[in-house]
């Protein structure tokens, strides 16, 4: 794909592709959203060779342990305060309990961080006739959700061959739900289950990665309607 934008990383792709791109509105709770975010900063941490997942294969994937491999800074402030919060914790965390634990403020993080990038600026808009005042992010320029969209619209459609970052992210966008959202007019349940046999052909940490954030967020929706 000949798109000469930089590649962000696997979250701040998320962040834009889980949110309209003319109101800034979420397309999915912001808690489910902030746990794809968590898994994000994992995977890029795992494909950058700085944790790893123990080798245990009997536990279920948010059983595995998290590990550091290295504690040599990525020099992106959230992915190193991740390195940090697993270097320093008294005992390896377990992988789901870390996702909900990081994710817990990292929705505001990882917009202020895009903000401070220039990819989001800041606005207000009024509601109920002017009486409520509502801050929202949308993106500064067309391109950055555009090509967070492209990158999988040309996987879906066989343009493009998966490399490891947007196989991983494939596998997020599908088990978030926000399939719906790459504009594609092939049934929403097939493509999503596509892009999910894309992801499944990558990493093993990666797969373990994704499914714990699919049972973090199915825990978080069976909270919710009980």
């Amino acid at each position: 794909m000949s798109v000469s934008v930089p590649r962000l990383p696997l979250r701040d792709e998320l962040f834009l592709l889980g949110h309209n791109d003319d109101t800034g509105q979420p397309h999915i709770h912001r808690t489910a959203l902030a746990l794809g975010l968590a898994g994000a900063v994992l995977i890029d941490l795992v494909l950058a060779g700085r944790i790893a997942l123990d080798a245990n294969d009997a536990r279920p994937a948010g059983d595995r342990w998290l590990r550091l491999h290295t504690n040599q800074p990525v020099g992106d402030l959230i992915a190193d305060t991740a390195l940090a919060s697993i270097g320093f914790a008294r005992a390896a965390p377990l992988l789901k309990a870390w996702l909900c634990g990081f994710s817990d403020d990292l929705y505001p993080r990882t917009r202020a961080g895009l903000v401070a990038a220039g990819i989001l600026r800041h606005t207000t808009r009024r509601r109920l006739g002017g009486l409520v005042r509502a801050d929202v992010y949308l993106p500064t320029h067309t391109k950055w959700a555009v090509v967070a969209r492209a990158r999988l619209r040309y996987l879906a459609t066989g343009q493009e061959r998966p490399d490891n970052h947007t196989a991983a992210f494939a596998g997020l966008v599908a088990v978030l739900g926000l399939t719906d959202h790459l504009y594609l007019d092939d049934d929403t349940v097939a493509l999503t289950a596509h892009l999910k046999t894309i992801a499944d052909q990558h990493h093993r940490p990666v797969r373990d990665i994704t499914a714990a954030v699919d049972a973090a967020v199915g825990d978080l929706a069976t909270a919710t309607y009980r």
